[in-house]
């Protein structure tokens, strides 16, 4: 038989109210939630503002001013042999830590070295590299009363090190084996990059550090978070977060994504008009200064909104936790979300019986209509905002579904039809690739051609409907960003994959994850952010895009399902991957091809019934060598043949088409 449907693509945030805002750059206190405990391992001076407290030096040693990554402060090493600088901490709980540090040096062979009760946990050999680059020890396990030390050592040239960090080994250890070394070497690099940026709750940190404050404002309690923006600002960005959140998805790190989608989602307040702030620091309270100034004069951009919408749905779905059903204040977020801050940003277009969120062309401290900061447009609407409402009023219905709100399911499913609906009627015109309109100006005009974000989001966020006038959007897409439209700035790049291979282009969404990891070791635009590879966004995204895009994986562990679908590229023979969870239940994966795949669920408390999808429509389809009766579904203009095998703990089902 033959379905059709919609596909769901993903999810937002549940959160605390706020209590009223305080003015300067500050925000006020969450609504009253416990702090979390002491860290069970802490580093005493990790960014050496202290001088010297806590740290041990050898002759050739010490502390200086000269050439700080954050802060005043740094330590360094002279060149040479036998130089050391080092603390030794005792861990009071159990668990597993990777350790982080910026280091410059003047010449190759220094070293950085985490030893456990004195015997060698993990080691690196430093190059010689005159800019900060961020180095990681990474997994290193400890029991109650075991010793850790974090040493830097001399090698033959200077050695500066600063801003040491500890995070939370992933929950989630995922591998990746396959035929083509490429993915494994990305993978590996990206999961432990993307972990390092995970803050580990209880410790102490500062609040509110920039480019213009190296020192911050102050200090607090970092809550269960990560990285999402710039390394030299401590906090984490509703823009990046979102994009950030099916890798640390894969990660595991569902408490992680939860406390974040958690503070965006109670910022929405009346007072700023159900714009959720920019960016938070890690203590998940406060926001961070340099974004905001005050209720009415803080950087906020429209497609946030509804990406903090579509993620808090694609976290309900890997994590399966009913909080983000069930919770008051999330609830209410996803409904003011999709329906007031529509109504009220919404006035300079006459879009008729259809409503489109808007900005005011004044600048991101006044409301953009899109993530493209630097075009200069006085835009009121965009294509990413549009397509990013559409995918919010999808997310809506979803979370309505599950909780079982069918009302307000078939409302947001009407809303999504309706403005898609417009969007390929009306709004876009009648035009194809370079002439497709992207975006309206305040006083009316339409504008075409490129516009970087509010051009790739429009097929990412699948507002488009499937036909030759998509394709040739796609191929405008890749033709500009190939060459003089192409971002100067790494974390624009990284949509690329995800709009490719959600339109099963694969050999294009696998192309964008190979030039942006190859870029990875090249200094970032913005200085004092250091190399492309150290931009958050940029490993989070290669591990999103390997599970959800090459691997096809849409999880969904509310229903104790999963559907899969190969998007392996010309040229990977086959793919797998393990320990990959979902919800409690942990799960390997392998494609050979566009045409066979095997799912073992390692673990779990629950059978998983898996959609097993291959494009094309086959008249033969095998469940562990037994045939079944061929079914087919149109998802998004895509036929694709399927089975859904129910897989039991500790089963293994392959599936093939032929």
């Amino acid at each position: 038989m033959t379905r059709s449907r919609v596909s769901l693509l993903s999810a937002l945030a549940l959160l605390l109210p706020l209590t009223p805002l305080a003015f300067g750059g500050q925000a006020a206190a969450a609504a009253p939630v416990a702090p979390p405990p002491p860290a069970p391992l802490a580093v005493t001076n990790p960014g050496f503002e202290q001088g010297g407290t806590g740290w041990q030096f050898t002759a050739g040693t010490g502390v200086a001013t000269n050439y700080p990554h954050g802060g005043a402060r740094l330590v360094y090493l002279d060149a040479g042999p036998g130089m050391k600088v080092s603390q030794t901490v005792t861990a009071t709980g159990r668990g597993a830590y990777d350790i982080s540090a910026w280091v410059a040096t003047g010449g190759p062979n220094g070293r950085y070295v985490a030893r456990v009760n004195g015997a060698v946990a993990a080691a690196l050999t430093l190059p010689s590299a005159t800019n900060y680059r961020r180095y990681t020890l990474s997994r290193i396990a400890l029991a109650p009363g075991d010793t850790l030390e974090i040493a830097f050592e001399s090698g033959n040239g200077w050695v500066n090190a600063d801003d040491v960090m500890l995070s939370p080994a992933s929950p989630a250890d995922p591998r990746i084996s396959s035929s083509d070394p490429k993915i494994v070497e990305m993978f590996d690099w990206s999961k432990r990059k993307a972990n390092s940026w995970v803050q580990l709750p209880g410790t102490q940190g500062p609040l509110n550090v920039d480019e213009n404050h190296t020192g911050g404002t102050g200090s607090g309690t970092y809550a269960a978070s990560y990285w999402a923006g710039y390394a030299n600002r401590t906090g984490y960005y509703s823009r990046d977060m979102a994009h950030q959140l099916a890798g640390a998805g894969v990660l595991g790190l569902n408490a992680e994504n939860k406390a974040m989608l958690r503070s965006f989602a109670a910022s929405a307040t009346p007072a700023h008009k159900y714009y959720p702030a920019w960016a938070f620091n890690f203590d998940a309270k406060t926001y961070l200064s340099i974004d905001y100034r005050s209720p009415t004069n803080f950087v906020r951009e429209v497609p946030a909104t509804f990406e903090l919408v579509q993620k808090s749905e694609e976290a309900y779905r890997w994590s399966g936790d009913r909080a983000y059903v069930d919770d008051p204040a999330l609830w209410n977020f996803y409904q003011h979300a999709t329906d007031e801050f529509v109504t009220l940003h919404d006035g300079l277009k006459d879009n008729g019986a259809v409503k489109v969120a808007e900005g005011t062309g004044q600048g991101i401290f006044q409301g953009t209509a899109s993530y493209n900061e630097q075009s200069g447009e006085p835009l009121a609407e965009a294509g990413d905002a549009i397509g990013s409402q559409y995918q919010a009023y999808l997310a809506v219905a979803s979370l309505a579904r599950s909780k079982g709100d069918r009302a307000l399911a078939d409302r947001n499913e009407a809303k999504a039809r309706d403005l898609k609906t417009y969007f390929n009627s009306t709004w876009s015109g009648t035009g194809s690739g370079a002439d497709m309109v992207r975006g309206y100006t305040t006083d009316g005009r339409a504008l075409t051609g490129w516009g970087k974000e509010n051009s790739w989001f429009m097929p990412m966020k699948q507002i488009i409907e499937p036909g030759a006038r998509r394709e040739a959007y796609l191929d405008y897409i890749d033709q500009q960003a190939s060459g003089p439209g192409r971002p100067s700035n790494i974390e624009a790049l990284t949509y690329l994959p995800d709009t490719f291979f959600r339109n099963n282009r694969s050999d294009t969404g696998w192309k964008w994850m190979k030039d942006v990891y190859d870029h990875k070791d090249i200094q970032h635009v913005n200085t004092k952010q250091g190399t492309n590879g150290d931009y958050p966004e940029v490993s989070f995204t290669l591990l999103g895009q390997t599970v959800e895009g090459l691997m096809g994986v849409t999880p969904n562990a509310p229903a104790h399902a999963l559907s899969t679908q190969s998007r392996l590229p010309s040229g990977m023979d086959w793919l797998r991957i393990d320990d990959l969870q979902v919800g409690d239940s942990v799960f390997s994966l392998r494609h050979d091809g566009a045409t066979k795949s095997s799912l073992t669920h390692t673990s779990g408390s629950s059978s998983y019934t898996w959609e097993a999808r291959f494009p094309g429509t086959y008249t033969t389809v095998t469940v562990d060598g037994v045939a079944q009766p061929a079914r087919t579904e149109v998802v998004d203009g895509a036929t694709y043949t399927y089975v859904t095998p129910v897989v039991a703990p500790g089963r293994t089902v392959t599936v093939q088409v032929g």
